[in-house]
């Protein structure tokens, strides 16, 4: 995908781009995870926060006590609605990651906002992200950038360090518990698990095979929102869905599927 200079000098004034080094490599092989970041400047999480507050205040009600996880937390397709966050998620620096990662053939998979408003208690339990979503090749990754601090107070992160190598766990979730958005919920031994603090605008990524979960916002003051952005092989298909592929817009390398080379490929990104 090619840009204009323009767009070049605005995607640097949002994002910061790098590499990882051998040894952010090894700990990601190792432990399944890692933390990097900065990845958006002071603009860009401004912007991006701009951008996710008018999308979630246009689509979404306020809080319901008896809502679910969807109405009160999550905001699928977020960047249907945003041009930062369509940058960032076909062309900014988590796409370089990818490639390093999964390999020079990415697509990207998913977009969503998750945000825990401050007394939203709820939980989200233990599970694999490629539970919700089985992909083969089994390498696909999960990106989580922070837009406010995360933290045990309002509701960060927990995962089990090193459980990708476990690979996939037993789970029953057909396309019509996806339908109705059935939570999933795997036994863990919590002796192992270990909290993920995040600073805004750095990024979490995780193999599709981490055991993780969330617990509610207890902060009275603070909210937690939570850019999610999944990226895959360019070639990876839906187990659950008769091994049909997977679509996403192809943001790197090639792919064999039709599908995927002409899904969201003229959407504008300005």
């Amino acid at each position: 995908m090619s840009t204009t200079s323009d767009h070049r000098a605005v995607l640097s004034e949002w994002f910061n781009y790098c590499q990882l080094d051998n040894a952010q490599l090894h700990t990601f092989d190792d432990q399944g995870y890692l933390v990097i970041g900065p990845m958006l400047t002071d603009a860009g999480l401004h912007r991006m926060r701009d951008d996710c507050m008018a999308a979630w205040q246009a689509e979404k009600d306020e809080f319901k006590v008896d809502g679910t996880w969807l109405e009160n937390a999550l905001l699928t397709n977020i960047h249907h609605h945003s041009d930062c966050v369509r940058q960032y998620y076909f062309s900014g620096p988590l796409v370089d990651v990818a490639t390093q990662v999964i390999g020079p053939n990415i697509k990207a998979a998913t977009t969503q906002l998750t945000f825990k408003m401050r007394g939203n208690t709820q939980s989200f339990g233990w599970h694999q992200d490629n539970a919700y979503g089985e992909l083969d090749p089994y390498n696909a990754i999960s990106c989580l950038t922070a837009l406010d601090n995360a933290d045990l107070e309002n509701g960060c992160l927990w995962l089990v360090p090193g459980s990708h190598k476990e690979g996939q766990v037993e789970y029953e979730h057909s396309i019509e518990d996806k339908k109705e958005h059935r939570d999933i919920e795997m036994d863990v031994d919590e002796s192992r698990a270990v909290p993920m603090p995040l600073k805004a605008g750095y990024s979490l990524f995780f193999h599709c095979h981490m055991l993780h979960k969330s617990e509610g916002n207890k902060s009275k003051e603070r909210d937690r929102r939570i850019l999610f952005m999944r990226y895959a092989d360019a070639d990876a298909v839906e187990v659950y869905n008769n091994r049909q592929p997977r679509v996403g817009r192809l943001v790197r390398g090639t792919t064999k599927f039709d599908a995927v080379r002409d899904y969201e490929y003229n959407m504008p990104l300005w």
